[in-house]
């Protein structure tokens, strides 16, 4: 968690984890101080408005390319192992992103942990019944068509580093499966980056950079127009180096220190 200030506004932000294991005590002293002092608390999107038919609605619009299977797009290789992870029948009329995405959620929901549990949702919750003022910087439709406007080769080489990650031999899961959640737990910041930069550019520009810059420019407005406590919910990602939200917000002028 880092602490922003400028002449009479504090914003808080805290990186969370989308997904977490059922009664994992995450939340410290400190947050539930900040929550309790908060007006407003933001979050990326209103993950609470992702209902199936929302969803599918979405995938129908944005992820789905059936004049072009993933079949012709991924090299053989990498298909050969899509195969035994998944019934290609099933989603070979998906654009690169939606399959990418659907797989990589696999493994977190199924050693446990589950949306509903995230820090994401749990602040919600939090924050709807101590009725403060809920804002995001997107709706699930922004995120789809960011997804959907990669360059057609980052699209590829999103889905196959997907499927390549989920075939590495892994640990038994009380030994390394929990290790993102560890690290998180820790504030370890280091560990968080799972060097997306360097593997996919394009991927990085869109998923992290580029919302970054729009969500600080965000935040400083909303800084210089108004007073008082904002809590701010973003993946821990996005507040990570030099391109993270604090080192931006900074750069604006701001105050910054990390506080937890």
């Amino acid at each position: 968690m880092w602490r922003v200030t400028d002449g009479d506004s504090e914003v808080y932000l805290f990186g969370t984890l989308h997904a977490l294991p059922p009664g994992l005590a995450w939340r410290t002293p400190l947050y539930d101080r900040v929550m309790a002092r908060a007006g407003t608390v933001w979050f990326e999107a209103d993950m609470t408005s992702g209902d199936p038919e929302t969803i599918r609605l979405l995938v129908q619009r944005y992820g789905l390319d059936p004049d072009t299977p993933l079949s012709r797009k991924l090299a053989p290789s990498d298909l050969a192992v899509l195969s035994r992870q998944a019934d290609l029948a099933r989603i070979d009329h998906l654009r690169p992103w939606a399959a990418a995405l659907m797989l990589s959620v696999r493994p977190v929901l199924g050693r446990g942990s589950t949306v509903e549990a995230g820090a994401d949702m749990t602040a919600t919750r939090a924050a709807r019944q101590a009725g403060k003022r809920l804002m995001a910087f997107e709706t699930l439709e922004d995120q789809a068509r960011m997804y959907a406007g990669l360059p057609p080769a980052a699209e590829v080489r999103y889905l196959a580093g997907v499927v390549r990650e989920r075939s590495r031999p892994r640990l038994p899961l009380r030994l390394g499966a929990d290790s993102l959640e560890r690290a998180w737990m820790a504030g370890d910041v280091a560990r968080l980056n799972a060097g997306l930069e360097a593997e996919n550019p394009a991927l990085y520009e869109a998923l992290v950079l580029r919302r970054n810059r729009a969500w600080a420019d965000r935040l400083a407005e909303e800084m210089a127009a108004t007073s008082g406590v904002m809590l701010v919910n973003v993946g821990a990602l996005h507040l990570i180096g030099p391109q993270g939200l604090p080192s931006l917000l900074r750069a604006r002028g701001r105050q910054v220190v990390r506080v937890q």
